[in-house]
């Protein structure tokens, strides 16, 4: 697909890459809370149902995941529910999912789906036409969607087609932050990293669809955890939002993530989610707050959170919208 074709693609008044810059620059901070509902992490009150009625323990995760958007929506731009804690309770989980979109919608986020879909041809599509867009364009109505790469070009073309139609965006897996990415990741392929080839794919689909803001609506999921590797690739991808996981819970800080970042503080989102959403269970919060004020410990650790990034990162110079 050349320049001319993806450029034509992008119908939507709408544009994911503009749509992010300006959440980010709304609350002045790129935090995403990762929304990954544990039945064994939850807080007290929330267990009291059975694990085994996967109808109950799905509404706990619809009481759970709402009550901490009721905390987190004021202080960030997105949130991120990683589907598969959802599917893991079966239709009334899918249900559940559904409500916390729409509930993290009204309060003015924007909802990246981590479900990490693919496919070829026509099943690609349906998977970007189910999740991607609002206002009834989707069954899901999400803004943007986590995307698996190894199928190749033809598996992400119906992705950023339907992004392009609807005002919505993608996340490309290039550069993760588990330890087991390096078995295909870091292969050697004509002397360079498969992860940069995949890469060069990403960058040229965000240069073809870039915005006012400079970014495209298909971004790049680039891990805190290899610093290193994130500096190389924001020199290789200037046009491309990062969505970096690995802070927190998985080792990343603020210093390795401060690479993702232009000047402006614009160009990725970094996201957290045991660290937030179970901050009640951590040491530093469990005393302070423990169980029964578990909103509260959300709250402060998402702020100390932002505080860090400010500090340590280009996000300090963000300025409100």
């Amino acid at each position: 697909m050349n320049k001319k074709e993806r450029e034509g693609m992008l119908k939507n008044e709408r544009h994911f890459g503009d749509d992010l810059a300006s959440a980010v620059e709304r609350v002045r901070n790129p935090v995403v809370v990762g929304l990954d509902p544990r039945w064994e992490q939850l807080p007290a009150g929330l267990t009291d149902a059975s694990p085994a009625d996967f109808s109950q323990r799905a509404d706990a995760y619809r009481q759970f995941c709402q009550e901490v958007i009721d905390v987190v929506a004021p202080l960030v731009p997105a949130v991120k529910p990683q589907a598969a804690f959802f599917e893991e309770c079966g239709p009334a989980g899918m249900v559940a999912l559904a409500h916390v979109i729409a509930y993290a919608q009204k309060h003015g986020l924007l909802v990246i789906f981590d479900g990490k879909r693919n496919d070829i041809g026509s099943t690609a599509e349906a998977y970007a036409r189910g999740i991607l867009g609002r206002e009834g364009q989707s069954g899901w109505e999400a803004d943007a969607v986590t995307v698996s790469p190894y199928l190749g070009a033809d598996s992400l073309e119906p992705f950023a087609t339907v992004a392009g139609d609807r005002g919505a965006g993608l996340f490309v897996l290039v550069n993760t932050s588990n330890p087991g990415s390096h078995m295909l990741q870091d292969l050697q392929v004509d002397g360079r990293p498969l992860y940069r080839r995949v890469a060069d794919y990403v960058e040229g689909q965000s240069a073809d669809t870039r915005g006012k803001r400079g970014y495209g609506i298909v971004g790049a999921v680039v891990g805190a955890t290899y610093p290193q590797q994130l500096a190389e690739l924001r020199t290789a991808m200037p046009q491309t939002w990062f969505l970096v996981p690995g802070f927190g819970s998985q080792g990343g800080t603020a210093k390795d993530v401060a690479a993702a970042f232009d000047q402006r503080g614009l160009g990725a989102v970094v996201n957290n989610s045991r660290g937030i959403i179970f901050a009640h269970r951590k040491p530093a919060y469990r005393e302070r707050f423990g169980d029964a004020r578990w909103q509260e410990a959300v709250e402060a650790a998402t702020r100390e959170m932002i505080a860090q990034l400010r500090a340590e990162t280009p996000a300090g110079n963000l300025t409100g919208s």
